[in-house]
C-alpha cells in the first residue's frame, strides 16, 4: 500500500483550514495533522494526538525555530497554510522549513497579499480597476478606500462624498483609493497544475457574506470574459495548485478585478462536490503527479450555518439503544442514530438492541436494511416488562425517544440517559 504523506494544516481550525481537513480526512494518501496558535475550533475535530496548540505566530522572532521543531517532531512532509499573511510568510521563507509549502511561489503570494501590488501588475488588462492617486483631485465620487494589506472587506469604506473621503482617509492615509464597482460580485475557483497549465475554472455567487466568507453561493457558467480574466491572470503571476480571485461589475457592467490569492478558500467547498477536490489536486501537484479534473455536470448551491460540536466527559464501553422512533423513526432509519452505532462500532463499544417492538423484529431490521450483526445483543421484551431490569449498568449509557424509561433507567441504575436529539452529543 502506497505510503502516506504526513501533511499539516495551519491554522488549523479557520473555515479555510476546516474545508481542507474535510478536502482530505477520508484520503489513503494523507495523515491529517493540525497546528492552531490559539484555542479554536480544531481541537473538537482532530485526534488529540494529531493536533498542537500554541503560540505560533509568523511575527515572534523565534517562530521560524519553534514551528520547525513542529514539523520534525511531527515528520510532517507539507504545509497548507490557510491565511493570507501566513502563507506569504512561509512562501517567503519555503528554504528555512523542514517541509513543503502547498503555495505558489514567495512573489505570488506577496503580490497577491497587496492590492497595490496586485493592480501594478494587471495595470496594462481592462480588467483592471482604476486606482486613485494623491492629491485626488477630481474624484469621480463613490469612490472606495481599502487597506494596501487585507482581507474579508476589513477597514474598507465607500466615500459618497467629499467629507466622507476627508473623513476616511483622515483615520488611515495609507488607504487605496479605487472605482467603486457596484454591481454584481463573484469568487471564481481555480486550479493551475505545475506545467502552469490552467485545468478548471469556477465562478460562484457570494449571496450572503458574514465575515468575509461567502454563506451561501451557488455555482454559475463561465463566461467569455471571466475565462479571459483567469487565463490572463494565470499567465501574468506564477500559480501553482489551486488559486482564486474575485471580480465585481463596474457601472458599465464589465468585471474588474478586486483581488486574487493563491491558496485554497473555504467556499472551494461547493465544487468539491462536484468531484473537483482542490486540496487532493494541490498536493498531486506539489509531488509532481500529473492530474485530470472530473467533475460532475449539475447545478450546485452551498449554504452555511453554525455547526455544533461537543466534547462530553464521558466514556462508556456498551451502548444500550431503543428501536421504535428511536433507531427507527415512523417509516426511516436514523441516519445520526446508525452512524453513531458504527462509530461505537469502529471503537470496539458494544451494542445492544433493547426494544418493545411488537411485530416480528427480524423483519423489521431486514426490511429497514439494519443487519443483526451490528448488535452484540438483542432483548425484544414485552410491554409489562421493564427495560432497565435488562441493563448491566457497568460502562453503560441508554437512548431511547420514551421519557418515562429513560427516568426509570436513570433513578435505578445512575447511568447516562439521551433521547434521540441528544445522540449529536456522541457524535465525533
Amino acid at each position: 500500500m502506497e505510503r502516506k504523506h504526513r501533511v499539516l494544516i495551519f491554522p488549523a481550525g479557520s473555515e479555510i483550514g476546516l474545508e481542507i481537513y474535510n478536502s482530505l480526512k477520508y484520503s489513503h494518501h494523507v495523515e491529517l495533522f493540525g497546528a492552531s496558535g490559539k484555542s479554536d475550533h480544531a481541537s473538537f475535530v482532530y485526534d488529540e494526538d494529531h493536533y498542537i496548540e500554541g503560540a505560533f505566530y509568523v511575527d515572534q522572532p523565534d517562530f521560524i525555530e519553534r514551528f520547525n521543531r513542529l514539523l520534525r517532531s511531527l515528520q510532517i512532509e507539507f504545509i497548507y497554510p490557510t491565511h493570507d499573511t501566513i502563507a506569504n510568510f512561509l512562501a517567503a521563507h519555503q528554504a528555512d522549513w523542514d517541509a513543503q509549502v502547498i503555495t505558489s511561489c514567495a512573489e505570488t503570494n506577496r503580490i497577491a497579499r497587496f492590492k497595490k501590488q496586485t493592480y501594478d501588475l494587471f495595470r496594462s488588462f481592462d480588467f483592471c480597476p482604476e486606482v486613485f492617486a494623491a492629491p485626488y483631485r477630481d474624484l469621480p465620487f463613490p469612490v472606495f478606500l481599502k487597506p494596501d494589506e487585507g482581507q474579508g472587506g476589513k477597514g474598507a469604506n465607500l466615500a459618497q462624498d467629499q467629507n466622507d473621503f476627508t473623513f476616511y482617509l483622515g483615520k488611515n492615509l495609507d488607504l487605496l483609493v479605487t472605482e467603486f464597482l457596484p454591481g454584481e460580485e463573484l469568487s471564481v475557483d481555480c486550479f493551475t497544475d505545475f506545467n502552469r497549465k490552467l485545468l478548471f475554472i469556477g465562478p460562484r455567487t457570494r449571496e450572503r457574506v458574514q465575515m468575509g466568507i461567502s454563506f451561501r453561493s451557488t455555482a454559475v457558467d463561465v463566461t467569455d470574459d471571466i475565462r479571459n480574466i483567469a487565463h490572463c491572470i494565470n499567465d501574468t503571476a506564477h500559480l501553482n495548485g489551486a488559486w482564486f480571485f474575485q471580480i465585481k461589475k463596474s457601472h458599465n457592467g464589465q468585471f474588474k478585478l478586486l483581488e486574487f490569492a493563491p491558496r485554497q478558500s473555504s467556499t472551494m467547498g461547493l465544487y468539491r462536490h462536484t468531484g473537483v477536490n482542490f486540496a487532493l489536486l494541490s498536493l498531486f501537484n506539489v509531488l509532481g503527479k500529473p492530474v485530470e479534473i472530473l467533475q460532475n455536470s449539475y447545478s450546485i448551491q452551498l449554504d452555511r450555518c453554525l455547526h455544533n460540536r461537543f466534547r462530553a466527559a464521558l466514556t462508556f464501553r456498551r451502548v444500550y439503544i431503543d428501536f421504535d422512533e428511536t433507531l427507527v423513526i415512523g417509516k426511516h432509519v436514523h441516519a445520526h442514530a446508525m452512524a453513531f452505532l458504527y462509530q461505537c462500532r469502529n471503537s470496539g463499544i458494544h451494542i445492544v438492541l433493547l426494544t418493545k417492538h411488537r411485530y416480528n423484529l427480524n423483519e423489521t431490521l431486514l426490511a429497514c436494511g439494519i443487519s443483526e450483526h451490528l448488535f452484540e445483543d438483542i432483548k425484544q421484551i414485552s410491554d409489562d416488562e421493564e427495560k432497565w431490569t435488562f441493563i448491566n449498568p457497568h460502562g453503560a449509557i441508554f437512548i431511547d425517544n420514551y421519557w418515562v424509561d429513560r427516568r426509570m433507567v436513570n433513578q435505578k441504575l445512575g447511568i447516562p440517559v439521551f433521547d434521540v436529539d441528544g445522540i449529536e452529543c456522541l457524535l465525533r
